[in-house]
């Protein structure tokens, strides 16, 4: 019996449950062994019909209620194109795979490739005012168009902001859902669920086809959101809410956690200032987060420098343009003739691979920054 149909086995058990899983995991090594070897205290903890479930599985083997279910589930998601990720395998997201006790299994539409990329968490509240709204979106478009990919929980308000903004940056962004992956919930966002599909986008949970949306999925689905992503960046949120979950879950994980300030009169802020408050990083610019994030992309020291091939026009441009000196971005707009949405991205892009910095009111070459510039005279001549 394969890992991933033990698994599968394992988690159907009512009762059981991703902690239990774990336990037995950590006692037995594997989870085939874990079905197999089933330990009887245990066992007399679960509900009658987990025993009854078991005690087949033993006798009837591919059979039994409990297998047969797992080669339905699986044959249900070839047939619709649900990836299915188990813990050990090579394309499990590695980030997600750090956390204490992760997601044993995880069901992928989508382009399950989407979930290696370096990602930024966005979440917030569902009833966030007009400028969150375009906080998440703006905060979005730029980091998706400088590499990042978007994750959040296609919830109503700043989540699908976010997974919007990422669509217009041309990015990838991750829905990660409290449902199914067959089941998108809330109903408003199945068209959004295509246009990220159509992407390159993917939709992922933990919980079997067909699940659907209950409260108690929820911090589950918060702590993967989290456990994806370098960082959480919370743009509005009351003082109880699922987005304050996450972020306080991205601490425990040692992720990075950053927060908009907003108005001292807007209820929607108070959960940003109090995270604020606690040490979360305060961010006014998509620059602020390649400040705060930059650094986890870098590469090694001991790896090759740049290559000439992966400046593009706009790249070199804005080097050239800095080759004398600081420059403002408005004198790097006027330099360069990009529009000041696109040259926001570009810097960004470029901070992170190491090309220039920031300084108080405008930017300078890297060492790296000026040796690229220097490389690309000496081809020139």
């Amino acid at each position: 019996m394969d890992a991933l149909t033990a698994s599968m086995a394992l988690l159907r058990l009512e009762g059981l449950g991703p902690a239990r899983y774990w336990q037995l995991l950590e006692h037995f090594g594997s989870p085939d062994r874990a079905l197999l070897q089933f330990p009887p205290t245990l066992l007399s903890k679960l509900p009658p019909r987990a025993q009854s479930q078991w005690r087949d599985c033993c006798r009837l083997g591919l059979q039994s209620e409990l297998l047969e279910w797992v080669a339905a589930e699986r044959a249900r998601c070839a047939q619709i194109g649900v990836q299915l990720l188990y813990h050990g395998d090579a394309g499990f997201p590695n980030l997600l795979a750090e956390i204490s006790r992760p997601p044993p299994i995880l069901y992928v539409r989508g382009e399950a490739a989407a979930l290696t990329l370096p990602q930024i968490a966005i979440v917030g509240a569902r009833r966030a005012t007009t400028s969150g709204l375009d906080n998440a979106r703006s905060f979005a478009m730029e980091l998706a168009g400088s590499g990042f990919a978007i994750t959040s929980g296609l919830a109503l308000g700043v989540d699908a902001a976010a997974h919007q903004g990422a669509l217009r940056g041309q990015g990838a962004t991750i829905a990660v859902l409290g449902s199914g992956v067959d089941s998108v919930y809330p109903r408003q966002n199945r068209a959004l669920a295509e246009e990220i599909l159509s992407a390159g986008g993917a939709i992922v949970s933990e919980l079997p086809l067909g699940s659907s949306a209950e409260a108690k999925n929820f911090p589950r689905r918060n702590r993967i959101i989290s456990g994806l992503s370098m960082g959480v960046l919370l743009v509005e949120a009351a003082m109880r809410s699922g987005s304050l979950i996450t972020a306080r879950l991205a601490l425990e994980q040692n992720r990075e956690v950053l927060a908009i300030p907003g108005s001292i009169h807007n209820p929607m802020a108070r959960g940003c200032h109090h995270l604020i408050r606690e040490g979360a990083t305060l961010v006014e610019t998509s620059a602020d987060i390649a400040g705060q994030l930059g650094g986890l992309l870098a590469e090694p020291a001991d790896s090759e420098p740049l290559s000439n091939t992966l400046l593009d026009n706009q790249q070199l441009s804005v080097l050239l343009a800095l080759q004398g000196g600081p420059r403002s971005i408005e004198q790097l707009a006027v330099d360069t003739g990009e529009p000041a949405g696109e040259l926001m991205a570009l810097l960004l892009q470029m901070e992170l691979l190491e090309l220039l910095e920031q300084l108080p009111g405008g930017y300078q070459l890297t060492a790296q920054g000026a040796a690229c510039c220097l490389q690309k005279e000496g081809v020139a001549t």
